[in-house]
């Protein structure tokens, strides 16, 4: 009977990213860290060589395995003790006693937490730099493709689709340097013992903690206690929140555009899909729709992640728990989120003609602003000048006219204004501004 629960098992999430939080490589991992600890010992003399070379031979899934170690925890009650056993019960003559030698649970967890946490930098960092690919190359392919711009949900100036796309690309780009800045960050291990003095490991316990941390390929944290600085993971979690927060943006974004009455973009709707099972005719935006639901859940995992900050004293265990929900699930989910908008760019459609529509509906008042500019820069005085445009614009709606014959006709406005200035004044091309500069600078920038 299939009595799977977690939709992370079944419908979200990616098996490259899946398989770095899986049970096999954190066993692994502790494995590996367990290993490196026995090394440092034999490299200082404080166990024999062969006894060092037993534990390295034997702290590997062909000897530890899985089923075993969970068999000792029913036992034990203790994760990292029953991994202890294990691989204690495996090793041969004297180095059975020279296993975890001076090491607490955290020593191991923390470092194997750092070493999956950098791993899932790379993963989601390769897949921001595709995503922005496609954005960059959609925002130079209408870089000159006219839209309208809006504000409060309303009809503002025109812009260009490409600034739109580039705009996104940019902070894309920014969410890519943190996520380096957040592997950094991340990137720390311990093995100092309870309660961080190392006194467990002897003497040489700076010098061991910096042997294991080479060895695995992190840096050592100062000043630990049991555990490393929670303040790290709040980084980590709160850089992935934001990059979710990107994610969500760009897709609510599609979403709208590809509201019926707007229509101006629409992800790819495949020959089979179904848009609804009652609805034969709708096509929903279902993965942007998805992007921004799963969006919410990895921000809302970032509380946990103040709240394990707070340890009584050198510790306590309540970070433990929560722990193993919102590192991995963080990760998977956003990962998934990354490759589901890399999905609806790949096949994105967009509508030009619609976007043009869409402009003209509004009678040409997207280009009040560029009117009044004019006025002002002929001698109008700018309180003037805007309650002229003002009155002029409310004409144009009251009687469903276009914006550019209300304002040939107005007698104040001819004034300052010929005619040909009117229609270059109202002519949307014509108040683009830097839109197509700022793409190529944008594209640019991001390419650095």
């Amino acid at each position: 009977m299939n009595n799977l629960v977690c939709p992370l098992d079944f419908r979200y999430g990616r098996e490259k990213i899946r398989e770095v939080f899986s049970e096999s490589t954190k066993l692994s991992l502790l494995l590996k860290v367990e290993a490196a600890l026995a090394k440092a010992h034999s490299q200082l003399g404080n166990i024999p060589s062969e006894a060092a070379s037993e534990i390295e031979k034997k702290a590997c899934l062909k000897w530890v395995k899985l089923e075993r170690v969970k068999q000792i925890e029913q036992e034990t009650k203790h994760d990292i003790g029953a991994v202890v056993k294990a691989l204690t019960e495996v090793c041969e003559g004297d180095a059975k006693r020279w296993v975890h030698l001076g090491a607490t649970s955290y020593d191991m967890v923390d470092s194997v937490n750092a070493l999956q946490l950098a791993k899932a930098c790379e993963i989601i960092n390769s897949g921001l730099l595709e995503l922005n690919k496609l954005i960059l190359g959609l925002a130079r392919e209408h870089k000159s493709t006219m839209m309208v711009g809006r504000t409060h949900g309303q009809h503002a100036l025109p812009i260009t689709f490409g600034l739109k796309m580039s705009c996104f690309a940019s902070e894309i780009d920014r969410q890519i340097r943190r996520v380096k800045q957040s592997k950094e960050e991340i990137s720390v291990g311990k093995m100092l013992g309870a309660v961080g003095t190392g006194a467990g490991l002897g003497e040489h316990a700076l010098e061991i903690q910096k042997i294991v941390m080479d060895e695995l390929g992190l840096r050592a944290e100062v000043g630990a206690t049991q555990i490393v600085g929670r303040d790290r993971y709040i980084h980590f979690l709160s850089t992935c929140a934001n990059i979710a927060s990107t994610l969500e943006k760009i897709a609510q974004e599609i979403r709208n555009l590809q509201r019926t009455e707007i229509g101006e973009v629409a992800e790819e709707f495949a020959k089979k899909q179904m848009g609804s099972s009652a609805m034969p005719q709708k096509k929903n935006p279902i993965r942007c729709e998805q992007t921004c639901g799963l969006a919410r859940v990895i921000r809302s995992n970032l509380l946990p992640a103040w709240e394990n900050a707070l340890q009584w004293h050198e510790r306590d265990l309540c970070n433990s728990s929560s722990e193993r929900f919102i590192l991995a699930h963080t990760c998977i989910l956003l990962d998934w989120i990354v490759y589901q908008m890399i999905s609806v760019f790949e096949g994105i459609q967009v509508y030009p003609e619609r976007m043009r529509e869409n402009l003209e509906k509004s009678l040409g008042l997207p280009l009040a602003e560029s009117v009044m500019t004019k006025l002002i820069n002929r001698g109008v005085d700018r309180e003037e000048a805007y309650r002229l445009v003002q009155r002029l614009s409310a004409e144009a709606v009251s009687q469903k006219t276009a914006f550019s014959g209300i304002l040939k006709s107005s007698k104040a406005v001819r004034r300052h204004l010929t005619l040909k200035e009117i229609d270059e004044a109202t002519d949307p091309k014509n108040y683009l501004g830097k839109s197509e500069e700022l793409v190529e600078l944008i594209i640019k920038n991001c390419r650095k």
